[in-house]
């Protein structure tokens, strides 16, 4: 157990394990943004607020934002927040933890009788993960004013469109312009570090120097449907072929600029979706969608222009159409704020907790929060470094260290930011 922590672990403990309960039960633990179990657990969410003496309200772009007011109504909002939607059958702790933490904190302040200078704003963004309207970070793309109106037309397999979606669960796209943020000072999210490196070498946590870009590619090739058994191969205009080769082109690339270059670099194929799908048809139609990763922007450019070649290459030797290339989003990485990670270490200083600068191989809130103001991230740990997936898990203590450090680093950041918000170098 860590000692003298200043804040109930035991208490944000259990409300990170009742939130992440409100789960479909049959792929645990699964809450997708803009679902029913997902304004479930909103409206737990809400609740929790309104208990802890927080103002609630939804935004336009339908982040949901608990507040407590400072001595000085002037000043900047300092914001804690993360998010509380999943991935399907995801963990317990992305997400959550850091909305939880929030929350948290707000308790062990009133808990301590501590009234901030600043107003203390703690939000859960709307649909972090990638949603199934092909697109990720809704909420703070809103926030900072990034949310526009090709976005808002995406639309998820039943063809309902994202602008529609966000006025269903509260949110209104016709005002998105007044859910961008011009008064935040500064913003602080904890996350699960999604990795080993904490776990490995026994650290308590991680303070987060850069926050990758990612860019998401839609590829779809078009050819014919035909009988399995009685097409013959060379007529065969089989679109998962092309899509295959590829899938293998997107493996070959990421290896080789990875290993040609000292930067972070990845890609992934995670969406593969073949029409119409059957044992005994040729495919006709494969969708997919490439996650690329990178700590270099340059790095992304070179590798998107040669699968852009590829992928057109692949085409033609399958004799099937490329009818689509099309980037879905596209966030250059960001680095951190200087002022905001000296304060995570000087807090995990007094706290007598062992810390470590870590870059961020996934997207968080953080990176587009950072547009509009200085952002810094904490990390925890994660056993096994699982993540997106049922085990991935954090120990209580482990939890509630990385909320304490946040906690000590606010009241810090409290006195020693400048009087007015954006003052500071992001």
């Amino acid at each position: 157990m860590k000692p003298n922590l200043p804040l109930n672990a035991d208490r944000l403990w259990d409300d990170v394990m009742a939130l992440a309960d409100i789960t479909d039960p049959a792929k645990p633990y699964t809450r997708r943004s803009f679902t029913q179990l997902f304004l479930e657990g909103r409206a737990w969410v809400a609740k929790r607020f309104e208990q802890a003496g927080l103002t609630v309200r939804m935004d336009a772009g339908g982040n949901l934002i608990g507040r407590r007011e400072g001595r000085d109504p002037s000043l900047g909002v300092i914001a804690i927040g993360s998010h509380s939607d999943t991935v399907p059958s995801g963990g317990r702790f992305d997400g959550i933890a850091g909305v939880v933490t929030g929350l948290e904190i707000v308790r062990a302040l009133d808990d301590a009788g501590v009234v901030l200078d600043h107003p203390l704003e703690v939000i859960d963004f709307l649909a972090e993960e990638p949603s199934e309207y092909g697109l990720s970070c809704v909420g703070s793309r809103a926030a900072v004013g990034a949310l526009d109106d090709k976005m808002l037309a995406l639309t998820e397999p039943g063809g309902e469109k994202l602008g529609d979606a966000i006025k269903r669960i509260g949110g209104d796209p016709a005002r998105l312009a007044e859910a961008k943020r011009s008064d935040i000072a500064a913003f602080l999210e904890l996350h699960i570090e999604q990795g080993i490196v904490l776990e490995s070498q026994s650290l308590d946590v991680g303070v987060v120097t850069s926050i990758v870009g990612i860019r998401r590619i839609e590829v779809i090739f078009e050819g014919g449907a035909d009988h399995a058994g009685t097409t013959p191969l060379h007529l065969r205009r089989d679109a998962l072929v092309a899509a295959s080769e590829t899938v293998a082109s997107v493996r070959q690339r990421a290896e080789w600029l990875a290993s040609e270059t000292s930067g972070y670099f990845v890609a992934t194929v995670g969406i593969l979706v073949v029409e119409p799908n059957a044992s005994n048809v040729v495919p006709g139609r494969c969708r997919m969608v490439i996650d690329v990763r990178t700590t270099d922007p340059a790095m992304t450019t070179r590798f998107v222009e040669e699968i852009d070649k590829d992928s057109a290459a692949h085409a033609a030797a399958a004799r099937v159409e490329r009818v689509a290339f099309t980037t879905l989003s596209d966030g250059p990485p960001v680095a951190c704020a200087p002022v905001l990670r000296d304060a995570y270490h000087a807090a995990a200083r007094s706290l007598g907790l062992k810390a470590t600068d870590l870059a961020s191989g996934a997207g968080h809130d953080a990176a587009f929060m950072s547009r509009i103001c200085p952002s810094a991230m904490v990390f925890v740990p994660s056993k096994a470094g699982k993540s997106h997936a049922p085990e991935e898990w954090t120990e209580r203590d482990e939890l509630a260290a990385g909320a304490a450090v946040m906690l000590e680093a606010l009241k810090a950041l409290d006195k020693s930011l400048p009087r007015r918000a954006g003052a500071i170098a992001k």
